[in-house]
């Protein structure tokens, strides 16, 4: 099953289970109804943004939504070329592979991301609740955090509170391969 489709499925099953319309949805998690009405009906895939402010709603983490897993697990064992990927069909052409995929109600999730050449993350500032870790493999990529730039090259890391408004992009000549850990706030 498709991407667009799995998200959308599971969005609308949790939205119609806690009795939420859409616009109700739509107040709660600050995501526009359009977009949650387009995400249901498998004609796009959310930024890991949207997911998140939708996740915070439901007490879920953004794995929820993406993965087709009927099982879970405590421990789990990935390879490259085996894990669970995302391609984002947005301008970004970006793709992921989870680190976290099939674990059991993870507090956090890790991912492989390649970032092409002149990516971003967007005009816009972000920010959500939790922490997050950039770890660069490759490449060169430029980070926003509160109005502070750093240019991270292959070997950095940064760590921050993901609170504070934020954007990155890959100013470097190529891919920028990174991997990205999340620890999501979510409310039980």
């Amino acid at each position: 099953m498709k991407l667009k489709k799995i998200v959308g499925k599971k969005l609308k099953a949790i939205r119609l289970n806690q009795g939420l319309t859409i616009q109700e949805l739509a107040a709660r998690s600050r995501v526009s109804s359009n977009m949650i009405s387009r995400v249901e009906r498998g004609l796009t895939i959310p930024s890991v943004q949207i997911l998140m402010k939708l996740a915070e709603v439901f007490g879920k983490s953004i794995d929820f939504f993406v993965e087709e897993v009927t099982t879970t697990h405590e421990v789990v064992f990935s390879s490259p070329g085996r894990r669970d990927t995302t391609v984002y069909d947005d301008d970004l052409n970006m793709h992921t592979e989870s680190y976290t995929s099939g674990l059991r109600d993870p507090q956090f999730m890790s991912f492989l991301c390649v970032v092409p050449e002149g990516g971003s993350s967007g005009r816009q500032q972000m920010y959500h609740p939790g922490d997050e870790l950039i770890v660069l493999l490759e490449g060169q990529l430029q980070v926003t955090i509160a109005g502070q730039s750093y240019l991270l090259v292959a070997g950095d890391s940064l760590s921050f509170k993901s609170h504070l408004p934020h954007r990155w992009e890959n100013v470097g000549s190529g891919a920028a391969r990174v991997i990205w850990t999340l620890s999501p706030f979510t409310t039980i």
